[in-house]
């Protein structure tokens, strides 16, 4: 009855990331992914399993499905925070309603949204498996001196905090020590404090009671559902200052309270912390605590940025290479010459994140044994036209205004090798209305260049 019904529901909402139907049983009987055009991918390792075995932090007090099964009525737009089997947890905002066959509640269909931006290339293949030691692929000094460190912090519970860029790969080494430390059969809890709205993030944290505040209920927070495990707070920087005073207290005596709570809750769990900025600046600009960075930064790990460490780009090519062949069942053997030069060049903003994303976007592109400059976003195809020997980056200049200076030259040398504006357009792989835009915008005498 209830899978009969599925599509008739599906069209209730058109602004949501994801569907689930559950039945009176608590058994999950559909449940799916929503694309941006809007269509349906069934995650098909869900259905069938309990709710409250998949998502450990919710129950029969704290669900919508619970609630909604209990009294009949639906639960319109709640914020909810969800934690799965994995650790990771986000805040979705859900919108519940009952199903019912000849009067009787036989189950509950929910349609969320994300409150938590995720990236999908950020995701591992398997959720219930944390990065171990081997992970982290480097031949970097400064890398492979973090990789031993790791060994020796892991085997204590001092308080942790991982300094680098975003992109760097610091969660990576959060779960590595995680991983071989002697809290590894004990939950692993991961939140971005940057991705949880202000107002939800004590409660996020601590957990609320029962009418503490209108619709509050018994929840679970992150220290409560971490407990035994370690908790990895990634940008705290971007937390608010005065909750910081209370991670503070929370971390130095071990025990919490919960929003709207009388008593103290005891707690034991070893909190790792991430920024992505300086912290001797974010302690400037008032964005954390200088008491909170003494505590939570007992033992620090320095990140340095893809862009200076670029002997990792050969292994680093080598490891997603390996990694999408056996994903995208292909056989690419390597990336040419010129493509190798371009990743030399390029400074790497994103870090190692965005050099995952320029290979998974290689891999959709290319025909043949080897990723060529045509495979590769344009963003860094522009980099194989440097000036001659000239060192790059050029000092005082900044990313855009290069990446202006390189596509104009592109666009210039496509157009002395054309005897047409049609023809450098097909070359460029562009509409011929976006290469005049391209033109118009650089001020390039067209006519002059084109091959007579």
């Amino acid at each position: 009855m209830i899978i009969r019904d599925i599509d008739k529901y599906k069209s209730i909402y058109d602004k949501v990331d994801a569907l689930i139907i559950v039945n009176e049983e608590n058994m999950i009987l559909y449940s799916a992914m929503i694309n941006d055009d809007r269509t349906y991918i069934s995650t098909k390792d869900v259905i069938g399993q309990n709710l409250y075995e998949m998502y450990p932090n919710l129950t029969e007090e704290n669900s919508t499905h619970a609630r909604v099964m209990k009294t009949g009525k639906p639960v319109i737009n709640e914020n909810q925070l969800i934690v799965e089997r994995s650790g990771k947890a986000y805040v979705i905002n859900t919108s519940t309603f009952p199903i019912e066959d000849n009067g009787r509640r036989i189950g509950t269909f929910d349609l969320s949204s994300s409150l938590t931006p995720k990236s999908k290339n950020d995701e591992k293949e398997d959720r219930n498996k944390l990065y171990v030691l081997d992970s982290i692929v480097t031949e970097n000094e400064a890398m492979l001196s973090i990789k031993s460190k790791i060994l020796k912090v892991s085997r204590n519970d001092s308080p942790v905090m991982v300094i680098g860029e975003s992109g760097t790969g610091k969660e990576l080494i959060v779960e590595a020590i995680h991983s071989m430390g002697s809290r590894r059969e004990k939950p692993f809890i991961s939140v971005n404090c940057a991705a949880i709205p202000d107002a939800l993030m004590e409660s996020t944290l601590f957990g609320t009671v029962k009418g503490s505040f209108t619709g509050a209920e018994n929840r679970k927070g992150l220290f409560e559902i971490a407990d035994g495990g370690t908790l990895f707070l990634d940008e705290i920087n971007s937390m608010n200052i005065d909750l910081q005073a209370k991670l503070l207290k929370v971390v130095e005596e071990q025990k919490y309270m919960k929003l709207g709570g009388e008593r103290y809750v005891d707690v034991d769990v070893r909190v790792i912390s991430a920024v992505n900025v300086d912290p001797e600046e974010a302690i400037k600009n008032n964005s954390l605590r200088s008491d909170l960075f003494f505590r939570l930064g007992v033992v620090q790990f320095f990140v340095p940025p893809l862009r200076e460490r670029k002997e990792d780009l050969k292994p680093l090519t080598e490891h997603f290479i390996s990694y999408y062949n056996s994903r995208m069942n292909r056989q690419v053997m390597g990336v040419d010459e010129d493509v190798r030069r371009v990743f030399e060049n390029y400074p790497w903003p994103g870090n190692v994140r965005e050099f995952r994303n320029v290979m998974e976007s290689a891999f959709n592109m290319a025909e043949g044994e080897y990723i060529a400059l045509s495979d590769i976003p344009e963003t860094l195809a522009v980099f194989s036209f440097t000036r001659g020997n000239a060192a790059f980056p050029e000092a005082g200049k900044s990313l855009t205004s290069m990446m202006n200076e390189y596509e104009k030259e592109i666009i210039q040398q496509t157009l002395r090798n054309s005897a047409s504006l049609s023809q450098a357009s097909s070359m460029l792989k562009m509409t011929r209305q976006a290469v005049k835009y391209k033109i118009e915008k650089y001020g390039i005498d067209y006519k002059r260049l084109l091959k007579k």
